[in-house]
């Protein structure tokens, strides 16, 4: 019988300035319909590339230099443009990793979910926007009606995540490839998604690709696995034995990476790394304020209902001097909106945010840039992507506060040499190879632009941390070095974290204390061991409840 999917000794390579890159190396897979097939590895492994030339989406220096790809008997490799626009969309979907990138900034989202519907003949004018709406909703979105006239800009990362979803599935595909389709998501709705994904995948008959660095994820929803790294393949085995019996030390690698139960964040890094790190420090239970939060409100106006609409609350509380508190919670709850008004890129709309004593919340947003402790308050952006200059290499994009802001301390400028000295320290503390300093970020991969992310970030040792997702685009190997990194340097410099992010298993490695918080306001707040062990909360029990975990 005959794969559904069927890729046989598949080679992509990328013509660059200096020189030929082989990007994927003799990768053979097969997939039936009905069945998921799971790709893990490294950023930067291959995965998303194999992907892509399943959809023949490679950019203009990117080419199949060997091998085949069929689906559903066609061969994809030869196809003519024309036969791969008519599959695109209708027989093959994907769900791209980067959502805003995916989505037109300048269209509602209902209209382009209508485009899609058009463009393959599965609607018309007169039912279109009855469909569109009926994507929205299938894919968990609150009050569709609403957001069906929403622009992305005006939704968070995990509700684009949810329109792209809506986007792919529209057409009723008969194989969809998802690239990382729950990194922007909270657990309770990520378990949603994936259900329902899980759902029509066996109620249509569907094959599906899932490309993540989430083990768990993996495990729960994958009838198969292959490991990929440095463009290769190396191992392929059905999920559970792969994670019960791995062969290759490069999986084993990720295994012990992957955050479970009782672990620490030391443990997640390889054995011979972890003994050269110093241990983790015993939290402290009084700490000065750094950071206090009072009565925080933010409201936008509602167009739809003609009012004002809440995204967050009335909240408040405090971050210590050196403190790690996390803020959880699903996506629209709020999180992100109240980072971005402690960083002072929001007004609020009432109430006070106080830094060391000052009531920042008092300056204007567009002044805050000129004040004094503008280096003392740092952020790392959830979408590693948008935030970084694409003018700019990665060099000068850790540079560039710096050159803004001087140097830590408020010290003279710095020479050239010592600035490029000071970039490569951050580079190398934060894993980002040396010769890739020099690229512009279109040449990095998701993870590589995180990392710039964060040597940007602390490259003025600042007291407050803001961060954002800060692991969401990472594998977990580089995300134990990241988390590993984040705990040193706050015991090193002094630093304070506000981390916020959707994944409970990451706070509770990194953070003392964690905030939940659900439709703007806070619903429960203590020492993340107790909060994550005894919930008092239904809503924090079902966030706990949702994590994947793999069978370790």
């Amino acid at each position: 019988m005959t794969a559904f999917v069927d890729v046989r000794d598949l080679s992509v390579d990328f013509r660059t300035r200096n020189g030929t890159v082989h990007a994927v190396r003799h990768v053979s897979f097969t997939l039936e319909k009905g069945h998921t097939l799971g790709i893990v590895g490294e950023s930067g492994s291959g995965k998303s590339v194999t992907s892509y030339s399943l959809l023949r989406i490679l950019d203009k220096a990117g080419v199949i230099a060997g091998g085949g790809i069929s689906c559903d008997g066609v061969d994809i490799a030869h196809a003519s443009e024309r036969t791969m626009r008519d599959i695109r969309g209708r027989e093959i979907s994907m769900i791209f990793q980067n959502p805003r990138a995916a989505l037109d900034p300048i269209r509602k989202v209902g209209h382009q979910i209508e485009d899609v519907l058009r463009q393959h003949v599965q609607a018309d004018r007169s039912n279109a926007r009855e469909k569109a709406i009926a994507a929205l909703r299938a894919v968990r979105i609150a009050n569709p009606e609403e957001r069906y006239h929403s622009y992305p800009f005006e939704l968070s990362g995990g509700m684009c995540q949810r329109i792209v979803i809506a986007l792919a599935l529209a057409c009723r595909p008969q194989l969809l490839i998802a690239d990382e389709p729950t990194t922007g998501l909270d657990v309770t709705t990520q378990k949603a998604v994936m259900d329902l994904v899980a759902e029509l995948t066996r109620e249509r008959g569907m094959a599906m690709i899932l490309i993540t660095h989430d083990l768990g994820l993996a495990a729960a929803y994958c009838d198969h696995l292959i490991v990929m790294k440095d463009g290769e393949v190396v191992e392929s085995a059905p999920a559970l034995e792969l994670f019960r019996q791995p062969r290759h030390a490069y999986t084993k690698k990720l295994l012990r990476a992957t955050p479970r139960g009782s672990a620490t964040v030391r443990d997640l890094l390889p054995e011979d790394a972890a003994p050269a790190l110093p241990p983790a420090p015993a939290p402290r239970t009084e700490r000065t304020p750094l950071l206090v939060v009072e009565s925080l409100v933010k409201e936008y106006p509602n167009k739809a209902r003609q009012g004002v609409f809440r995204a967050v609350d009335g909240i408040s509380f405090t971050v210590g001097r050196g403190e790690s508190v996390g803020l959880v919670g699903e996506s629209g709850c709020g999180k992100s909106t109240t980072s971005a008004m402690v960083m002072r890129l929001l007004d609020p709309t009432s109430g006070a945010i106080r830094f060391d004593g000052v009531d920042v919340g008092a300056i204007p947003a567009a002044e805050f840039a000129r004040s004094p402790a503008r280096g003392r308050l740092q952020m790392v952006f959830q979408d590693a992507t948008d935030s970084l200059n694409p003018r700019f290499t990665a060099r000068r994009a850790i540079a560039d506060p710096l050159l803004r802001l001087g140097a830590p301390g408020g010290g003279a400028p710095l020479s050239r040499v010592a600035l490029d000295a000071r970039v490569e320290e951050l580079a190398a503390l934060c894993g980002l190879p040396a010769h890739l300093l020099d690229r512009f970020p279109h040449q990095l991969s998701g993870g590589q632009k995180a990392r710039v992310g964060i040597a940007r970030a602390i490259a003025v040792s600042p007291d407050l941390l803001v961060l954002d997702e800060p692991t969401a685009a990472l594998d977990v190997s580089v995300q134990a070095v990241v988390l590993n990194l984040l705990v040193d340097l706050k015991e090193t410099l002094g630093m304070s974290y506000l981390f916020v992010s959707h994944d409970l298993a990451v706070v509770r490695l990194l953070c003392e204390r964690v905030i939940v918080m659900k439709s703007g306001r806070i619903v429960e707040e203590g020492a993340c061991d107790e909060v994550l062990n005894a919930p008092r909360n239904d809503y924090t029990r079902a966030l706990i409840a949702a994590i994947p975990h793999p069978p370790l």
